[in-house]
């Protein structure tokens, strides 16, 4: 019998056992979430040339103790415990360290998953600040066919601050639901390639309620974010990432981005970046929009969403109260309504952009949680962020 290859000796199964069918399921996970594009058809963003970094490892501060629900636990320990597959954390713009797991070499890039919602808002951010993008209007200003949708009589702003009365479930884990039949839309689920995201998206109804009453984390509203800048501008969204974000962010790597059988891009949840890049949206977002020495995105879009929009009524009417008491939600992004004024985005399976601008702290957490969603640890997690940026 021939030995293990290399590949089964660091991820403990073989490469053809990872199908369309199990790449969010562990152990598949700890390789799929890196490798995307072999699975879901992608388009690749690049980065400028001579964009190498080296990793700058954590030290000392992974045997400090932090304080959380179920007592004191070392960092590194939490890390693991919350199956994280990389970390980097900047204080003050400077790398203060990175982690990685076994599985996870520095440099890699991984899917943030519905972080993916958070950058796509910053795209409308820039093109807002450009007079290409009303934030205001109605959807049908930019896709008329959405009207007779859930969309027909919704505003940009409903899609933005996910405040459309949309009749939607985010079913992770029934494949008989309408969310299933989203994925297959995407082609992030076998059976693909008979409705394209578009279409999918135009046959949402609607609930009875007003739109812009109640906060309802729906990620087709981000894919249809996506349609809308691309629309508004006459650029792919791909094009748009490039030219408008990851080339004046000066990311050190390329990114990516999926696409449905038209090559629409899953801008609800699509993307994929190293930890250090992702990082570096953190970090724009902290001084107000600038990187590099320039604007990139507006500083009146950027206070909107981390300190004054949001409605604090249609948050407390949504189900994720429980995670920040006092938070809202603003343009695809949490203020978690904290001392600090610390904000975020967050994907399932345990991505976490984390922006704390009192202690001038940015922590990126790419991970492989076994399930899409679990409240218990999310709370542990908010502590540990919040904690940890007072550590370092």
């Amino acid at each position: 019998m021939a030995g293990k290859t290399a590949f089964e000796t660091k991820y403990g199964f073989a490469r053809k056992d990872v199908r369309l069918d199990n790449w969010r399921l562990r152990p598949f996970s700890q390789w799929s979430f890196q490798n995307v594009g072999e699975l879901v058809p992608s388009v690749h963003v690049a980065a400028a040339p001579g964009g190498e970094e080296q990793a700058k490892p954590l030290g000392s501060l992974l045997g400090e103790k932090v304080s959380l629900a179920e007592g004191a636990e070392t960092v590194e320990a939490f890390l693991k415990r919350s199956d994280t597959d990389g970390l980097t954390i900047l204080k003050g713009g400077r790398v203060v360290g990175d982690w990685s797991a076994p599985h996870m070499a520095f440099g890699q890039r991984h899917i943030i998953f519905s972080i993916s919602k958070s950058v796509t808002a910053v795209l409308a951010g820039i093109l807002e600040g450009e007079g290409a993008f009303d934030a205001e209007a109605p959807v049908t200003e930019y896709i008329p066919e959405a009207k007779g949708s859930a969309y027909g009589d919704a505003s940009v702003r409903n899609v933005l601050d996910m405040t459309v009365s949309l009749d939607f479930e985010e079913a992770y884990l029934d494949p008989e639901s309408a969310f299933a039949r989203y994925r297959r839309a995407t082609l992030w689920n076998p059976g693909g390639g008979s409705e394209t995201l578009a279409a999918f998206l135009l046959t949402l109804p609607r609930l009875a309620e007003p739109h812009g009453r109640t906060y309802r984390y729906r990620s087709p509203n981000s894919d249809m974010l996506g349609m809308l800048v691309e629309r508004a501008s006459g650029k792919r969204v791909s094009d748009l990432l490039s030219e408008k974000l990851w080339l004046p962010l000066g990311a050190a790597s390329g990114m990516s981005v999926t696409v449905d059988m038209e090559g629409t891009a899953r801008t609800a949840g699509g993307m994929s970046m190293t930890p250090r890049d992702l990082a570096r949206i953190g970090e724009m977002m902290r001084q107000g929009g600038m990187a590099n020495g320039r604007r990139i995105v507006p500083e009146a879009w950027v206070r909107d969403t981390v300190a004054a929009g949001g409605s604090f009524e249609a948050w407390q009417r949504g189900t994720m109260a429980f995670l920040f008491p006092k938070g809202r939600y603003r343009n695809k992004w949490y203020q978690m309504g904290t001392t600090s004024g610390a904000v975020c985005g967050i994907g399932i399976h345990g991505q976490w952009l984390y922006v704390n601008p009192k202690a001038e702290v940015v922590i990126a957490k790419m991970s492989s949680q076994p399930e899409p969603v679990a409240d218990r640890l999310d709370i542990d997690i908010v502590a540990f962020l919040e904690a940890l940026s007072g550590m370092v």
